[in-house]
């Protein structure tokens, strides 16, 4: 597969993510060589996007497990090693993909309790690169399950970034366009700004130019005028964490988003892999919604235009009810309503 686009790249011995914050400006990698590094490249948004944050948290544990069978005994390595799980846990709170990623590791090390520290990373850099390789199959299958439903010449909205950028290559959302366009479909993408971190604007926007992928920029606050005027089509978003009915969190502004297409009869579809859905809740209540530091919505980088003292709030996330959704594109094909039904197929107990 072509990547025009590389997240973070993996030498054994540390983790190089492209520094999301510089783009388009800066084209920069961070370096992470421990799992407290790599969590606060994640919680800083050096990488960003639920898959992407998965797949650098299962990095994060191998470059702790390598660094501790070099430094520590045997019996200091497991407490120090779970304590590298629980900071990257807490990195950030909202996407399930990083817990996903981190059972799976946690699953390998269980397994492996009887062998030696080194042999112990060994098995835990094969399986971070594993689960990065799996990532990428995934997103293919997505876009291969969710090209279908672009009609040839239409007119795509999309909210944040949910593309190579979000994921190990090839994206969600975005995964979707790009293999409708490899079908040979035209097509166009309207990519909203993305308040207030700017994600469509700085991210989607740029990686349909290095794709050649017609992309047009509007700010949030024009989707509606757009849909009234018969200008968008369809929209395809992804998503951080998916309920058990089909609620789906996802960057803040996607449920206004919803809400305007169920108004202008607009098909609205959320394209995410299975490991975002959460079974352990049944509805999106309970999902946590990260609130984020304030500076982000006074002001940008070096710029500050609100007044200071004055109360913010700043959620990164809103939930999008499954009413409002026409479908859920997954590397299994696509679930439809009733979601609840057709997400229990696809998890049998």
């Amino acid at each position: 597969m072509r990547r025009a686009v590389e997240t973070m790249r993996w030498n054994g011995d540390a983790l190089e993510l492209l520094d999301q914050r510089l783009l388009p400006q800066s084209f920069h990698y961070v370096k992470c060589r421990t799992a407290a590094e790599t969590a606060h490249a994640i919680r800083d948004m050096v990488v960003r996007g639920a898959p992407a944050i998965g797949c650098a948290a299962a990095f994060g544990v191998a470059l702790e497990a390598r660094r501790l069978a070099a430094q520590a005994d045997e019996e200091t390595y497991a407490p120090r090693l779970s304590e590298g799980f629980d900071v990257l846990r807490a990195s950030r709170p909202t996407a399930v993909n990083l817990f996903w990623a981190l059972d799976r590791m946690h699953a390998v090390w269980e397994a492996s309790e009887t062998d030696t520290p080194e042999a112990v990373a060994t098995k835990l850099a094969a399986e971070a690169e594993a689960l990065f390789r799996d990532d990428i199959d995934v997103n293919l299958a997505i876009g291969r399950h969710g090209a279908p439903l672009i009609p040839n010449g239409a007119r795509v909205m999309t909210h944040c970034n949910a593309g190579a950028l979000a994921t190990a290559g090839h994206g969600t959302a975005l995964g979707v366009i790009r293999s409708a366009r490899d079908e040979g479909k035209r097509l166009m993408v309207i990519a909203n700004e993305t308040r207030p971190y700017l994600q469509g604007a700085r991210l989607t926007a740029w990686e349909m130019i290095q794709e050649r992928i017609p992309v047009t920029l509007i700010t949030d606050n024009m989707a509606g005028h757009l849909m009234q005027t018969g200008q968008v089509d369809l929209v395809i978003v992804g998503a951080d964490r998916i309920a058990a009915n089909g609620d789906t969190a996802n960057k803040i502004g996607t449920y206004a988003l919803a809400v305007l297409a169920a108004r202008h009869r607009i098909p609205f579809y959320v394209a995410a892999p299975l490991s975002t859905i959460d079974m352990a809740l049944p509805d999106g209540a309970k999902i946590p919604i990260e609130e984020r530091d304030a500076r982000e919505v006074t002001g940008f980088r070096d710029l500050q235009w609100a007044p200071e003292g004055v109360s913010v709030v700043n959620p990164a996330f809103d939930v999008t009810p499954s009413l409002l959704i026409t479908g859920i594109i997954t590397e299994r094909g696509v679930i439809s309503a009733p979601f609840s039904q057709g997400i229990a197929t696809l998890f049998p107990t």
